[in-house]
Order: structure tokens, then sequence, then C-alpha cells
């Protein structure tokens, strides 16, 4: 069995199409378990409920946005070792080295491709197979 289908996702950004598009990604990766948010507070609530493995977040959402919401996953005891991975429209090396400092563990920039995503992944995971 590959690793990737053992690892449970949760998914946050508040553009459908976006959301879709990483499923789509995912899934093609071979990681089915999959939740979908459209806010950090909406996936908080859920992952407080059921952590995940894996937590891909929107950096610009409305409710909490995705450094408000890396930073309650973190102070949170059943979220706190969640993998979390943020995703940016725009490079800024600020806001980066400000997810860095909450405890991010990669971030990508939008758009981006399946491999990308992949390396992303593993370099948190490793081998997803």
């Amino acid at each position: 069995m590959p690793f990737a289908s053992a690892i449970r996702a949760m998914i946050v950004d508040d553009q459908l199409t976006s959301r879709a598009l990483i499923r789509d990604g995912l899934q093609q990766l071979g990681i089915e378990n999959i939740e979908m948010a459209a806010d950090g507070e909406q996936a908080l609530k859920s992952l407080v409920q059921k952590p995940a493995h894996l937590v891909i977040s929107d950096l610009n959402m409305p409710k909490l946005d995705g450094l408000q919401f890396l930073q309650a996953v973190r102070a949170h005891p059943a979220t706190q070792k969640s993998a979390f991975i943020m995703l940016t429209g725009r490079g800024d090396r600020a806001l980066i080295e400000r997810a860095i400092k909450l405890g991010v563990n990669n971030y990508l920039v939008k758009p981006f491709t399946i491999p990308v995503l992949k390396g992303a992944i593993e370099a948190v995971f490793g081998k997803l197979k």
C-alpha cells in the first residue's frame, strides 16, 4: 500500500476552483482521504473533531486568514502536529518568514504544478510511494 493513501488531508481555500484543483492534484498523487473548507474557522472546527495529517491552506481568506489559521492549528493540542503547507499568490518574503516563525512546514506559490505539489508534500513526509 502506498504511503500517500494513508494521509488524511484538509484543503482550506475560499476559492472553490482552487480547492477543486488542489483536491484533483492530491488525488493524482494517491491521496484520497480529503476534506475541504472555505475558510480557516470552518477548517479549524473540523480539524479539532477529526485531525488531519496534512493541511494545505491559502494565505488570503476571510474570517481567519492563513497565518491566523496556522497559529490556531499550532495552538490546539489535537492539531498542532499536523503538517501545514501554506499557499500564496505571491512569494512575499516577509509573509513567508512570518509563516515559518508560526510553524509552517512548507509553502507553495500559486500557480503550481502537480510535480511541485508532490515535492512540497514529500519535503515534509518523505517519498509518497
